[in-house]
């Protein structure tokens, strides 16, 4: 065979091959992907010999010379038809086992291989410092139940230099664990506390280049003067001291150079190993390991990029912080891995007297609650590390890589619940809480009412403590069913470490009482002359037009009944969506009628005896039932390509 044959066979092939694969896609009516479609008619072209021989062999041959035409006809449709079915079975089949986007293409293979591997090397690295310092036996929910304070101090211990080993997002997670109260023994707060100021800075030749690329030119032209001793470090990145050419005294924060591609492989692990201590140990079940490790994954990707803080620092800074003072942000220079902004000249909160204490703590508390309830733009990682004790004694927030935004309607929905709890109403509190909450179908507000009763007899009577306050509240949020939205939880997050730093702050701080000091001045300024006098008329404002027609809207009602034209006109299926839906459907059913009925005509001509005899072994009724079998495997192939593909387009819809 010539180069010439085998290339226009070469050519007829492939041609062939495309004819299947674009006839298999137009009977079933489905898109399916070029490779997988392309694949199947390689098959097909393949398997149509073998298939086909031991059909047409078991029908019979034809007469050469006098071939009917009926027969002739009959017998080319049946051999199409079984040739397009091959495909058809094969996408099918794949449809229904091997669904589109489950089986990676090779480039996404690769990566995902290389991937694996990475994360592999990394989860065996955290693995042998988990192991090193004795806590090998607890990943394995295996170990000894710590009595003694001794045991615990020495456990604590190991997990802060374990974590302090692990890198960056592990020396996160343990400053997160450390506001904690709520969920750790007083010990490990106590020892990860330590992990906030404790963190090894970054050498100044891996920091500058950071520097250079993101600022567009040499530190030393870029600033007038530039500490290269960093003032702070932290697991995210360090802040050196600098001055402008204008002789403004700034902070320079930079990002930890290659720190995103290591935050990303440990987060997976912390995901997977919160899944794994949550599924094998008895307090990672009670502590809901799982979500706790999606928020932290999500709050700390947000801490990467340093203009989400700046933009988030500059709406805050928008707000009113009483007595607490934020920084400015210098937006000109900030980038993705370096945030600019004035400087707060003062030392760590850890070193306020006990005198200062529960004055800061006040302060702090009053600007949290007026920033998460009138404002609507808050901080939601208040913890010891982003504060700082400022010259003049007041308090400096600092690091708002974590912010949170609420909308006018879950602002004022958290208003009410607070004043609810102000005034110990349990029925107020449950209806506030149901605005904040989206409100499940079966919930028995009557015994949801009750519980909350129960917790507010619980911590708001006077004395009680209230380092359990929001635990308790999550737990019988969780016990009820309520989902709460991320903006909400973003809220109850912020309170909680903020109820851990009041206390480090202030030992013994009377947080219920500074509550509900702050909901009485608030609702003061709520109901004061001023504001009701302005609520009224911007009610009435929007209430106006449609009271003006209201009367003519009355009156053309009335009239209608008086004399018997009042009627309710109701278009049934005037959306779009529900006739194409309905469209579909009988078009399925149809199909599927059509598709049994040619069967079951198929089955009583192949069982029929007589008629003429068009091949050697088959008569003219047995061929005509072979073809409407083809088309009977047609039709119900495009129904089951449908059924089998809708499921996911319906839960891509929803996700």
């Amino acid at each position: 065979m010539d180069l010439a044959t085998q290339l226009l066979l070469g050519v007829f092939t492939l041609l062939t091959i495309m004819v299947l694969a674009t006839a298999a896609q137009r009977l079933l009516n489905v898109r399916f992907g070029r490779l997988r479609t392309f694949l199947a008619a390689l098959a097909a072209f393949g398997l149509a010999r073998p298939v086909l021989e031991p059909i047409l062999g078991s029908l019979g041959g034809v007469d050469a010379q006098h071939p009917p035409a009926a027969a002739a006809l009959a017998l080319l449709l049946l051999i199409v038809m079984c040739v397009v079915l091959i495909p058809m079975v094969i996408l099918v089949l794949a449809e229904a086992l091997v669904p589109p986007g489950s089986v990676p293409g090779p480039l996404e293979l690769i990566r995902s291989v290389r991937g694996r591997v990475s994360r592999s090397r990394r989860y065996s690295q955290i693995t042998r410092i988990a192991i090193r310092h004795g806590l090998g036996p607890y990943l394995r929910g295996r170990g000894e139940r710590l009595e003694d304070r001794s045991g615990k101090v020495r456990l604590a211990r190991s997990l802060r230099e374990a974590l302090e080993d692990g890198g960056v997002t592990f020396v996160k997670l343990g400053q997160i664990l450390s506001t904690r109260r709520d969920l750790l023994p007083a010990e490990f707060v106590e020892e990860l506390g330590g992990l906030q100021d404790q963190v090894a800075p970054a050498r100044w030749e891996h920091i500058e280049p950071v520097l250079r690329a993101e600022l567009g030119g040499p530190v030393e032209e870029v600033f007038a003067e530039f500490g290269r001793t960093p003032l702070a470090a932290a697991s995210i990145g360090q802040v050196h001291t600098a001055r402008l050419h204008t002789g403004e005294s700034v902070v320079v924060k930079v990002r930890r150079p290659g720190i995103q591609s290591v935050v990303a492989k440990d987060l997976d692990i912390v995901r997977r190993l919160a899944a794994t201590l949550e599924s094998r140990t008895r307090w990672g079940r009670s502590l809901g390991l799982g979500d706790l490790a999606e928020g932290f994954a999500t709050a700390i990707r947000e801490e990467l990029d340093f203009r989400v803080e700046a933009a988030n620092m500059a709406a805050v800074a928008a707000s009113d912080g009483g007595g607490v003072t934020y920084p400015a942000p210098i937006s000109a220079m900030c980038t993705e891995r370096v945030l600019v902004m004035r400087r707060l000249s003062g030392s760590p909160v850890t070193t306020a007297t006990p005198e200062q204490g529960p004055r800061l703590a006040r302060d702090l508390l009053d600007c949290l609650l007026r920033q998460i309830l009138v404002e609507g733009v808050f901080h939601a990682d208040p913890h010891p590390g982003n504060l700082m004790l400022l010259e003049d004694g007041t308090l400096g927030l600092l690091d708002f890589g974590s912010v949170g935004r609420l909308d006018g309607s879950v602002r004022s929905a958290l208003q009410r619940f607070l004043l609810a709890m102000n005034r110990q109403d349990p029925l107020g509190v449950t209806d506030a809480l149901l605005e904040v909450v989206p409100r499940p179908e079966d919930i028995d507000e009557a015994a949801l009412e009750r519980a909350l009763g129960q917790f507010m007899a619980r911590h708001l009577a006077p004395g009680m403590d209230s380092v359990q306050l929001f635990t308790d509240l999550f737990k019988i949020v969780s016990a009820y069913g309520l989902s709460i939205p991320p903006e909400v939880a973003a809220v109850f997050r912020a309170l909680a470490t903020l109820e851990g730093t009041l206390v480090r702050l202030s030992p013994g701080f009377d947080l219920i009482g500074e509550a509900r000091a702050f909901a009485g001045r608030y609702l003061a300024e709520r109901v004061g002359p001023e504001t009701v006098r302005e609520t009224v008329t911007q009610e009435l404002a929007a209430l106006l037009p449609m009271l003006r027609r209201l009367p003519r809207r009355v009156e053309r009602i009335a009239s209608a009944a008086e004399h018997g034209r009042f009627t309710l006109n109701v278009r049934l299926l005037a959306d779009d969506r529900d006739r194409s839906y309905v469209t579909g459907l009988l078009h399925q059913v149809l199909l599927t009628v059509l598709g049994a009925t040619a069967g079951v005509m198929a089955v009583i001509l192949l069982g029929t005896d007589g008629g003429p005899q068009v091949l050697s072994n088959t008569s003219l009724f047995q061929l005509i039932g072979y073809n409407l079998l083809g088309i009977s495997a047609i039709l119900v192939l495009r129904v089951l390509a449908v059924i089998f593909r809708r499921p996911r387009a319906s839960d891509d819809h929803h996700s």
